[in-house]
């Protein structure tokens, strides 16, 4: 599979006292490939997807995306890697007071010159697009409804597809189901994977709950202190290398002490 995202030894400070936020960070990300990121809080895993997306700028080290070298462009090139690279995040970072449809045009924006972006002037394949998408995931009834009167559930799935709308080469999602009840955060990430699957997107998730990520993941990194102490395929996480990565008991690690598969059982 063709390589998409590679990073190598990625280091960020956020001032010259404190300690390492990540170290050393090395991974190489395939072209529909999902990598959970797990680890404590703390451990690094945000600043490392904010420093892949060009929110910040590491310390040291380069992130290739697609063998461009992005760690080091100019500001006037930063929105053409930003389109290229699909954010979902915690929580949701939806324009309440906007509908659903034109919460997931959005993300055409980065494709649009500025007259068309200030008027919202949207061209009908667009359009299209984005109703198959809310048709897709059981949402086209909400299409115009207010962003702000959704679940928590059916905002993150407008995200999704938001996101989507960019047709990007990568996704980084930053823990996607952190605010979710169980049953919920199992339709989010059924639709993470349906989609990086069918489009061949790659996909990295900052996770908390570890099952979730064994169960959803390619592959998994494992970060403690800003650095990974664990990256290999999800199916050789063990329980000891859990345990080491958060100094805690795997039974403190589910979803209110039980599997994820248990919760999801009982709704």
């Amino acid at each position: 599979m063709e390589t998409i995202l590679k990073v190598e030894k990625l280091s960020k400070k956020y001032n010259k006292i404190s300690e390492y936020a990540i170290k050393n960070i090395n991974f190489e990300l395939k072209k529909g490939e999902i990598i959970g990121v797990i680890g404590p809080s703390g451990a690094g895993k945000s600043t490392l997807l904010r420093c892949i997306n060009r929110l910040i700028d590491p310390n040291e080290g380069k992130v290739y995306l697609e063998n461009e070298e992005i760690t080091s462009v100019n500001s006037t090139k930063v929105r053409n890697v930003r389109r290229r690279i699909g954010m979902i995040f915690q929580h949701y970072n939806l324009i309440n007071r906007l509908s659903v449809m034109q919460n997931v045009m959005h993300g055409r924006l980065g494709y649009m010159n500025t007259i068309n972006s200030t008027f919202g002037i949207y061209t009908e394949e667009d359009k299209r697009k984005a109703v198959s998408l809310l048709e897709m995931t059981g949402l086209h009834s909400f299409m115009y409804n207010r962003a702000g009167d959704l679940s928590g559930g059916q905002k993150q799935r407008v995200g999704i597809l938001r996101a989507i709308m960019q047709e990007p080469l990568l996704l980084l999602c930053d823990e996607p189901i952190a605010s979710l009840d169980p049953a919920s955060a199992h339709i989010v990430m059924d639709l993470i994977r349906k989609i990086a699957k069918e489009n061949n997107i790659a996909c990295l998730i900052n996770l908390h709950q570890v099952d979730v990520a064994i169960q959803y993941s390619d592959k998994i990194i494992g970060m403690k202190n800003g650095e990974i102490i664990f990256n290999d395929e999800a199916s050789k996480l063990d329980e000891r290398t859990i345990e080491e990565i958060y100094s805690k008991p795997m039974r403190e690690l589910m979803i209110g002490g039980e599997t994820y598969s248990e919760q999801s059982q009982r709704g």
